[in-house]
Formats: structure tokens, C-alpha cells, sequence
């Protein structure tokens, strides 16, 4: 949550897009499969597939076209993951790209688990609770461009969630070659009204995956010298499972609300330069970026 990731190299935008939400406590799964209810929702360059699992349930992907993210946001949810000759035994509270290709993920115990793609797969992207927003591209979004393959080729990769706040590092950070996901840092207790972030992204979407707590979205758009092209401030309460979709340039803040647990996962496609500079990014030794250009 901190500035553009690169400065606006055309003139400042007319028409704006809304806020998308995707409330998976107040609706019924897409996809119930395998053991396995997915709630999906979308941007324009990534989406979201929310599971919640029964013990022994799996969530499969045949001919994957590019790399994904699985998040398994509870310590006492394991994961079996299995991709081309790979069978990893994952523990909970783990963050796992899986390469492209056929894959399978089976939660021995059932629970809940996040997978974040890009938006290059249509099968999902027709499953989207909103497909129908972007049947034409959004205003204002760059479309996203593949980073370079990691360091000794695509396989199953594996972090731990359990990663310490380090003064000056914001949240924790992975990316791949299609998303970056920053799990933020556990906020206890209502945010402090006096420490806000309002900020404001000029070219691409924010995810945010609130999953613990309650969350209050605040949104407010630009004027313009075309009225008809207003958009009034948004404050959205969302609870969890939820998915909100920000777009550009609307200044946004987020305010975790709840007393107790406030737990909210910012997502990115493609991954944001300005963070990655930073050496903020925890797998960045096997995610080169971009060559800058001549």
C-alpha cells in the first residue's frame, strides 16, 4: 500500500471503473468438485479461487498455461501438492507456487485454502461472480506482461508464512512470474483511525483478500471537469471471506475493524516494480526481474 509502482506516462484518465467485490460468505460457490467449494472472483490481470475443503477433498488444474499461487492461511491445514514429477507434503500456514502444467492439491484434513491465477486461463475467468464486469477491459489498467521464468525452471516452490516483521520491510512479500502477494502483517484490534494510508495507484488494481476480521474499504475517485464521469466515495464493509478489487487512480485506504484478529493479503499482476526495488520481495533470489529497457 505505498505509491505507484511506475510513474503515469499518458495524459490523466477520464473514466473510471468501480470497485469490484466478491463477498464468498454471502454467496454460493462456483465450482463444488472434488470434495472442494470454490468461490471465484476477478480483476483484470488476476483472480481469485477462495476453497473451503473437506477432509480428503482436492483442487485440481490440467494444462495450467503459467504459474500459480496457493495460500493455506491456517498452521493446522497441511497441503499435498503434486505438479509434473513433484509430491510435496506442505504444512499450513504456507505460501506455494505451483508450475504450469497439471497439477493437484489434496488437504489431508480438510480447511481452507486460496489459489491466485492470472487471468490468461478463460475456464476460470467464465467461473468469475464477475465475469460479466470486465467483458471489455477496464480503464486505465496495463495489461500484464509474464516476468522472467525463475532461477533454474518452473517446479513447486514452498515458503513459510512465518516470517517476522523486520523494521523497514513492508508486510511479506513472494512474487512469480504473475502475481505478487504481500501477506500483510497481523493487525490485532480496530485500526487507529490517526494512521491511515490513503494512497492511490495509477496503472494497475489492488487485490485485497480479507481473510480474518472486517474490513472498511474507503474509495474516492478524481474529478474531472466531466461531471457525468463522478463517482461517489465508496466506504464498503466487507467481512471475511472476501475479495475487493481497487481500481485505478482511486485513492483507497483499508481499516481492519474487528477486536480481535484482522488479517488482509494484498494482490498484484504483474508483480510491482517499486517493491521489488525496495528488496522488500523474500523470494526475489529466484524471481529475476524485468531487464530494464535500453
Amino acid at each position: 500500500m505505498a505509491a505507484s509502482a511506475s510513474p503515469r506516462a499518458t495524459a490523466a484518465p477520464t473514466v473510471f471503473a468501480a470497485a469490484e467485490y466478491g463477498l464468498f460468505y454471502k454467496t454460493e460457490p462456483q465450482v463444488v468438485a472434488d470434495g472442494a467449494g470454490t468461490w471465484l472472483t476477478r480483476g483484470q490481470n488476476f483472480l481469485v479461487g477462495y476453497s473451503e475443503v473437506d477432509p480428503g477433498g482436492a483442487l485440481a488444474r490440467r494444462e495450467q498455461v503459467d504459474e500459480y499461487v496457493l495460500l493455506l492461511p491456517d498452521r493446522d491445514t497441511p497441503a499435498i501438492v503434486e505438479a509434473g514429477r513433484e509430491r510435496i507434503e506442505v504444512d499450513g500456514f504456507s505460501l506455494v507456487i505451483v508450475p504450469p502444467g497439471d497439477s493437484r492439491i489434496t488437504l489431508p484434513k480438510g480447511g481452507r485454502a486460496t489459489r491466485i491465477f492470472s487471468t490468461r486461463s478463460d475456464d476460470l475467468n467464465a467461473l468469475c461472480s464477475n465475469a460479466h464486469s470486465y467483458a471489455e477491459p477496464h480503464p486505465n489498467v496495463t495489461p500484464a506482461e509474464p516476468w522472467p521464468d525463475p532461477v533454474g525452471g518452473f517446479r513447486i516452490r514452498v515458503y513459510s508464512l512465518d516470517v517476522p516483521p523486520t523494521p523497514g520491510r513492508f508486510g511479506r512479500i513472494f512474487r512469480c512470474t504473475t502475481v505478487m502477494v504481500n501477506y500483510l502483517d497481523e493487525q490485532h484490534g480496530p485500526r487507529d483511525t490517526a494512521k491511515l494510508s490513503p494512497h492511490s495507484h495509477d496503472d494497475f488494481e489492488q487485490g485485497s483478500l480479507a481473510l480474518a476480521g472486517t474490513y472498511t474499504h474507503h474509495l474516492r475517485w478524481p474529478w474531472t471537469p466531466n461531471l457525468n464521469a463522478w463517482r461517489d466515495d465508496e466506504h464498503a464493509l466487507v467481512e471475511t471471506p472476501s475479495l475487493t478489487v481497487i481500481p485505478p487512480p482511486a485513492i483507497h485506504t483499508s481499516r481492519g475493524m474487528d477486536a480481535g484478529l484482522n488479517q488482509l493479503v494484498d494482490l498484484f499482476s504483474p508483480p510491482r516494480m517499486d517493491f521489488s526495488e525496495q528488496g522488500w520481495v523474500l523470494n526475489a533470489d529466484e524471481y529475476p526481474m524485468p531487464s530494464s529497457p535500453e
